[in-house]
Protein backbone atom coordinates (compact mmCIF):
# COMPACT_ATOMS: atom_id res chain seq x y z
CA UNK A 1 0.00 0.00 0.00
CA UNK A 2 1.34 3.43 -0.97
CA UNK A 3 2.22 5.77 1.89
CA UNK A 4 1.52 9.48 2.22
CA UNK A 5 2.47 12.23 4.65
CA UNK A 6 -0.19 14.90 5.14
CA UNK A 7 1.12 18.10 6.72
CA UNK A 8 -1.46 20.30 8.49
CA UNK A 9 -0.04 23.74 9.33
CA UNK A 10 -2.11 25.46 12.00
CA UNK A 11 -2.31 28.93 13.49
CA UNK A 12 -5.30 29.77 15.69
CA UNK A 13 -7.56 27.26 13.94
CA UNK A 14 -8.23 25.03 16.94
CA UNK A 15 -11.97 25.15 16.26
CA UNK A 16 -11.41 23.69 12.77
CA UNK A 17 -8.43 21.41 13.39
CA UNK A 18 -10.27 18.27 14.51
CA UNK A 19 -12.46 18.32 11.39
CA UNK A 20 -9.45 18.79 9.11
CA UNK A 21 -7.46 15.97 10.66
CA UNK A 22 -10.53 13.75 10.86
CA UNK A 23 -11.09 14.16 7.12
CA UNK A 24 -7.58 12.75 6.60
CA UNK A 25 -7.73 9.90 9.09
CA UNK A 26 -10.99 8.66 7.58
CA UNK A 27 -9.35 8.16 4.17
CA UNK A 28 -8.93 4.60 2.93
CA UNK A 29 -6.44 2.98 0.57
CA UNK A 30 -3.33 4.66 1.94
CA UNK A 31 -0.75 4.15 4.66
CA UNK A 32 -0.88 7.66 6.08
CA UNK A 33 0.70 9.91 8.65
CA UNK A 34 -0.63 13.31 9.72
CA UNK A 35 1.91 15.88 10.88
CA UNK A 36 0.32 18.87 12.61
CA UNK A 37 2.66 21.86 12.79
CA UNK A 38 1.38 24.43 15.27
CA UNK A 39 2.81 27.87 14.58
CA UNK A 40 2.68 29.31 18.12
CA UNK A 41 -1.12 29.50 18.16
CA UNK A 42 -2.73 31.71 20.77
CA UNK A 43 -5.92 29.65 20.99
CA UNK A 44 -6.38 25.98 21.95
CA UNK A 45 -4.88 24.60 18.70
CA UNK A 46 -1.97 22.87 20.43
CA UNK A 47 -4.24 21.24 23.01
CA UNK A 48 -6.54 19.99 20.24
CA UNK A 49 -3.55 18.68 18.29
CA UNK A 50 -2.19 16.79 21.29
CA UNK A 51 -5.60 15.29 21.99
CA UNK A 52 -5.77 14.06 18.41
CA UNK A 53 -2.31 12.55 18.78
CA UNK A 54 -3.37 10.77 21.96
CA UNK A 55 -6.31 9.18 20.15
CA UNK A 56 -4.52 8.08 16.97
CA UNK A 57 -0.91 6.98 16.63
CA UNK A 58 -0.87 8.15 13.00
CA UNK A 59 -0.89 11.75 14.23
CA UNK A 60 2.32 13.58 15.11
CA UNK A 61 2.59 17.10 16.50
CA UNK A 62 5.29 19.73 16.21
CA UNK A 63 4.97 23.02 18.06
CA UNK A 64 6.76 26.31 17.47
CA UNK A 65 7.33 28.68 20.36
CA UNK A 66 7.48 31.64 17.96
CA UNK A 67 5.26 32.25 14.93
CA UNK A 68 7.52 31.66 11.95
CA UNK A 69 4.88 32.15 9.24
CA UNK A 70 3.12 29.56 7.07
CA UNK A 71 5.96 29.16 4.56
CA UNK A 72 8.24 27.94 7.31
CA UNK A 73 5.69 25.27 8.25
CA UNK A 74 5.35 24.13 4.63
CA UNK A 75 9.10 23.79 4.33
CA UNK A 76 9.43 22.04 7.66
CA UNK A 77 6.84 19.56 6.43
CA UNK A 78 8.86 18.95 3.28
CA UNK A 79 11.96 18.26 5.37
CA UNK A 80 10.07 15.82 7.60
CA UNK A 81 8.32 13.96 4.76
CA UNK A 82 9.44 10.38 4.27
CA UNK A 83 6.44 8.65 2.67
CA UNK A 84 5.93 7.94 -1.03
CA UNK A 85 3.64 10.93 -1.44
CA UNK A 86 3.11 14.33 0.16
CA UNK A 87 0.17 16.71 0.69
CA UNK A 88 -0.33 19.97 2.56
CA UNK A 89 -3.83 20.54 3.97
CA UNK A 90 -4.76 23.86 5.57
CA UNK A 91 -6.10 23.41 9.09
CA UNK A 92 -9.40 25.11 8.25
CA UNK A 93 -10.13 22.93 5.21
CA UNK A 94 -11.12 19.32 4.55
CA UNK A 95 -10.22 16.41 2.31
CA UNK A 96 -13.15 14.98 0.38
CA UNK A 97 -14.04 11.32 0.96
CA UNK A 98 -11.93 9.08 -1.26
CA UNK A 99 -9.55 11.87 -2.24
CA UNK A 100 -6.34 10.07 -1.32
CA UNK A 101 -7.26 6.76 -2.91
CA UNK A 102 -8.14 8.54 -6.17
CA UNK A 103 -4.94 10.58 -6.22
CA UNK A 104 -2.67 7.70 -5.28
CA UNK A 105 -4.26 5.46 -7.89
CA UNK A 106 -3.50 8.05 -10.57
CA UNK A 107 0.08 8.50 -9.41
CA UNK A 108 0.76 4.79 -9.00
CA UNK A 109 -0.54 4.09 -12.51
CA UNK A 110 1.28 7.02 -14.12
CA UNK A 111 4.92 6.93 -13.00
CA UNK A 112 5.82 9.91 -15.19
CA UNK A 113 3.35 12.17 -13.36
CA UNK A 114 4.87 14.34 -10.61
CA UNK A 115 1.67 15.60 -9.06
CA UNK A 116 -2.08 15.23 -9.28
CA UNK A 117 -4.75 17.77 -8.38
CA UNK A 118 -8.52 17.91 -8.47
CA UNK A 119 -11.58 20.02 -7.83
CA UNK A 120 -12.31 22.01 -4.68
CA UNK A 121 -15.70 22.30 -3.04
CA UNK A 122 -16.68 25.41 -1.09
CA UNK A 123 -17.84 25.49 2.51
CA UNK A 124 -19.33 28.84 3.45
CA UNK A 125 -19.70 30.06 7.00
CA UNK A 126 -23.10 29.10 8.34
CA UNK A 127 -23.49 26.10 6.01
CA UNK A 128 -21.16 23.64 7.71
CA UNK A 129 -23.22 20.57 6.84
CA UNK A 130 -23.94 21.51 3.22
CA UNK A 131 -20.75 22.35 1.34
CA UNK A 132 -21.18 23.57 -2.21
CA UNK A 133 -19.34 21.35 -4.67
CA UNK A 134 -18.94 21.78 -8.43
CA UNK A 135 -20.50 19.33 -10.83
CA UNK A 136 -18.05 16.65 -11.84
CA UNK A 137 -17.81 14.34 -14.79
CA UNK A 138 -15.17 11.97 -13.43
CA UNK A 139 -12.08 10.89 -15.27
CA UNK A 140 -8.47 11.96 -15.34
CA UNK A 141 -6.56 14.17 -17.78
CA UNK A 142 -2.79 14.00 -18.02
CA UNK A 143 -0.48 16.60 -19.56
CA UNK A 144 3.27 16.60 -19.91
CA UNK A 145 5.12 19.05 -17.73
CA UNK A 146 5.94 21.15 -20.78
CA UNK A 147 2.31 21.33 -21.85
CA UNK A 148 1.29 22.34 -18.35
CA UNK A 149 3.90 25.10 -18.12
CA UNK A 150 3.18 26.50 -21.58
CA UNK A 151 -0.55 26.47 -20.96
CA UNK A 152 -0.25 28.20 -17.61
CA UNK A 153 1.95 30.86 -19.17
CA UNK A 154 -0.59 31.42 -21.93
CA UNK A 155 -3.41 31.77 -19.40
CA UNK A 156 -1.78 32.87 -16.10
CA UNK A 157 -4.57 31.97 -13.68
CA UNK A 158 -3.88 29.61 -10.79
CA UNK A 159 -6.98 27.41 -10.78
CA UNK A 160 -5.30 24.66 -8.77
CA UNK A 161 -6.47 24.32 -5.18
CA UNK A 162 -3.37 23.70 -3.05
CA UNK A 163 -5.32 21.38 -0.73
CA UNK A 164 -5.86 18.96 -3.61
CA UNK A 165 -2.25 18.65 -4.76
CA UNK A 166 -0.70 15.26 -4.02
CA UNK A 167 2.89 15.15 -5.20
CA UNK A 168 5.63 12.54 -5.20
CA UNK A 169 7.82 13.14 -2.17
CA UNK A 170 10.92 12.40 -4.24
CA UNK A 171 9.96 15.17 -6.67
CA UNK A 172 9.16 17.58 -3.84
CA UNK A 173 12.51 16.89 -2.17
CA UNK A 174 14.32 17.38 -5.45
CA UNK A 175 12.60 20.65 -6.32
CA UNK A 176 13.03 21.99 -2.79
CA UNK A 177 11.31 24.45 -0.50
CA UNK A 178 8.60 27.02 -1.04
CA UNK A 179 10.19 30.43 -1.51
CA UNK A 180 9.59 32.94 1.33
CA UNK A 181 9.93 35.76 -1.22
CA UNK A 182 6.52 34.74 -2.62
CA UNK A 183 4.19 34.76 0.41
CA UNK A 184 1.03 35.04 -1.73
CA UNK A 185 1.85 33.03 -4.85
CA UNK A 186 4.37 30.45 -3.65
CA UNK A 187 1.99 27.65 -4.61
CA UNK A 188 1.65 28.88 -8.21
CA UNK A 189 5.42 28.91 -8.58
CA UNK A 190 5.67 25.48 -6.95
CA UNK A 191 3.36 23.93 -9.54
CA UNK A 192 5.55 25.34 -12.31
CA UNK A 193 8.71 24.05 -10.65
CA UNK A 194 7.31 20.57 -10.09
CA UNK A 195 6.18 20.39 -13.71
CA UNK A 196 9.81 20.67 -14.82
CA UNK A 197 10.31 17.16 -13.42
CA UNK A 198 7.37 15.35 -15.04
CA UNK A 199 3.73 15.26 -16.01
CA UNK A 200 0.65 16.66 -14.27
CA UNK A 201 -2.70 14.93 -13.75
CA UNK A 202 -6.09 16.59 -13.28
CA UNK A 203 -8.73 14.52 -11.45
CA UNK A 204 -12.28 15.58 -12.33
CA UNK A 205 -13.63 14.87 -8.86
CA UNK A 206 -13.89 16.95 -5.71
CA UNK A 207 -10.67 16.28 -3.81
CA UNK A 208 -10.86 18.89 -1.07
CA UNK A 209 -13.29 21.36 0.44
CA UNK A 210 -12.13 24.92 1.07
CA UNK A 211 -13.75 26.67 3.99
CA UNK A 212 -14.60 30.37 3.51
CA UNK A 213 -14.79 32.49 6.65
CA UNK A 214 -13.90 35.95 7.84
CA UNK A 215 -10.68 34.96 9.60
CA UNK A 216 -9.22 33.18 6.58
CA UNK A 217 -5.74 34.55 5.89
CA UNK A 218 -6.41 35.07 2.18
CA UNK A 219 -9.42 37.35 2.70
CA UNK A 220 -7.40 40.54 3.15
CA UNK A 221 -5.09 39.69 0.26
CA UNK A 222 -7.96 39.02 -2.14
CA UNK A 223 -9.58 42.35 -1.29
CA UNK A 224 -7.06 44.19 -3.48
CA UNK A 225 -7.09 42.79 -7.02
CA UNK A 226 -4.13 44.85 -8.27
CA UNK A 227 -1.80 43.22 -5.76
CA UNK A 228 -2.87 39.76 -6.95
CA UNK A 229 -1.81 40.61 -10.51
CA UNK A 230 1.55 41.91 -9.32
CA UNK A 231 2.16 38.88 -7.11
CA UNK A 232 1.30 36.51 -9.95
CA UNK A 233 3.87 38.22 -12.15
CA UNK A 234 6.44 37.80 -9.37
CA UNK A 235 5.79 34.06 -9.25
CA UNK A 236 6.49 33.66 -12.96
CA UNK A 237 9.55 35.92 -12.78
CA UNK A 238 10.92 33.81 -9.93
CA UNK A 239 10.31 30.63 -11.90
CA UNK A 240 12.02 31.86 -15.04
CA UNK A 241 14.90 33.31 -13.04
CA UNK A 242 15.54 29.87 -11.56
CA UNK A 243 14.23 26.44 -12.64
CA UNK A 244 12.47 27.73 -15.76
CA UNK A 245 15.58 29.47 -16.99
CA UNK A 246 16.68 26.33 -18.83
CA UNK A 247 13.52 26.10 -20.94
CA UNK A 248 14.39 26.84 -24.57
CA UNK A 249 11.49 29.26 -25.05
CA UNK A 250 11.65 30.92 -21.62
CA UNK A 251 11.72 34.56 -22.86
CA UNK A 252 8.72 33.96 -25.13
CA UNK A 253 6.80 32.25 -22.34
CA UNK A 254 7.41 35.13 -19.94
CA UNK A 255 6.21 37.53 -22.63
CA UNK A 256 3.03 35.45 -22.92
CA UNK A 257 2.55 35.64 -19.16
CA UNK A 258 2.65 39.43 -19.21
CA UNK A 259 0.32 39.60 -22.20
CA UNK A 260 -2.15 37.31 -20.46
CA UNK A 261 -1.96 39.29 -17.24
CA UNK A 262 -2.57 42.46 -19.22
CA UNK A 263 -5.68 40.98 -20.82
CA UNK A 264 -7.04 39.78 -17.50
CA UNK A 265 -6.25 43.13 -15.85
CA UNK A 266 -8.12 44.99 -18.61
CA UNK A 267 -11.40 43.20 -17.94
CA UNK A 268 -10.87 43.32 -14.19
CA UNK A 269 -10.48 47.09 -14.44
CA UNK A 270 -13.68 47.37 -16.51
CA UNK A 271 -15.51 45.27 -13.93
CA UNK A 272 -14.29 47.47 -11.05
CA UNK A 273 -15.26 50.60 -12.96
CA UNK A 274 -18.83 49.41 -13.64
CA UNK A 275 -19.21 48.69 -9.91
CA UNK A 276 -18.16 52.23 -9.06
CA UNK A 277 -14.73 51.26 -7.72
CA UNK A 278 -12.89 53.86 -9.76
CA UNK A 279 -9.68 54.03 -7.76
CA UNK A 280 -9.16 50.28 -7.98
CA UNK A 281 -10.16 50.33 -11.64
CA UNK A 282 -7.51 52.92 -12.49
CA UNK A 283 -4.85 51.04 -10.53
CA UNK A 284 -5.59 47.82 -12.39
CA UNK A 285 -5.86 49.54 -15.78
CA UNK A 286 -2.37 51.00 -15.28
CA UNK A 287 -1.11 47.47 -14.86
CA UNK A 288 -2.86 46.41 -18.04
CA UNK A 289 -1.22 49.29 -19.87
CA UNK A 290 2.18 48.29 -18.52
CA UNK A 291 1.80 44.73 -19.79
CA UNK A 292 0.17 45.51 -23.15
CA UNK A 293 1.15 49.15 -23.90
CA UNK A 294 0.34 49.01 -27.61
CA UNK A 295 -3.18 47.68 -27.07
CA UNK A 296 -4.41 49.50 -24.00
CA UNK A 297 -7.51 50.82 -25.79
CA UNK A 298 -8.18 47.59 -27.69
CA UNK A 299 -10.42 45.25 -25.67
CA UNK A 300 -8.94 41.70 -25.53
CA UNK A 301 -12.20 40.09 -26.63
CA UNK A 302 -10.68 36.63 -27.05
CA UNK A 303 -9.85 36.56 -23.34
CA UNK A 304 -13.55 36.54 -22.50
CA UNK A 305 -13.84 33.07 -23.97
CA UNK A 306 -11.63 31.66 -21.22
CA UNK A 307 -13.12 33.41 -18.20
CA UNK A 308 -15.28 31.76 -15.56
CA UNK A 309 -14.49 28.22 -16.63
CA UNK A 310 -14.72 25.59 -13.87
CA UNK A 311 -11.54 24.06 -12.49
CA UNK A 312 -12.41 20.71 -13.99
CA UNK A 313 -11.70 22.20 -17.42
CA UNK A 314 -8.26 23.46 -16.48
CA UNK A 315 -6.45 21.29 -18.99
CA UNK A 316 -8.99 22.13 -21.69
CA UNK A 317 -8.27 25.82 -21.07
CA UNK A 318 -4.55 25.24 -21.27
CA UNK A 319 -4.80 23.27 -24.49
CA UNK A 320 -7.16 25.81 -26.07
CA UNK A 321 -4.73 28.59 -25.20
CA UNK A 322 -1.89 26.64 -26.77
CA UNK A 323 -3.88 25.80 -29.88
CA UNK A 324 -4.77 29.44 -30.42
CA UNK A 325 -1.04 30.17 -30.57
CA UNK A 326 -0.14 27.36 -32.89
CA UNK A 327 0.90 25.03 -30.07
CA UNK A 328 3.39 27.52 -28.60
Amino acid sequence: MASIDVVVPCYNYGHFLADAVGSVLSQEGADLRVLIIDNASEDDSLEVARALRARDKRVEVMAHSVNQGPTSSYNEGIDKASADYFLILDADDLLAPGALSRALSVLENNPDVCFAFGLEGRLDEGHATRPTVPRTSGGVSVATGGEFIRGLCSWPVNRIGANTVVRRTSAQKRIGHYRPSLPYTDDLEMWLRLATLGGVACISDVQAIRRYHGSRMSVHYQSRQARDFVEREKAFVSFFDNEGRQLPDAPMLMAQVRKGLGQLAYWSAISHFTRGQRRSAMEIMRLSHRWRPHAVLLPPVAALLHMDRPLGRTFDILREALASRGGR
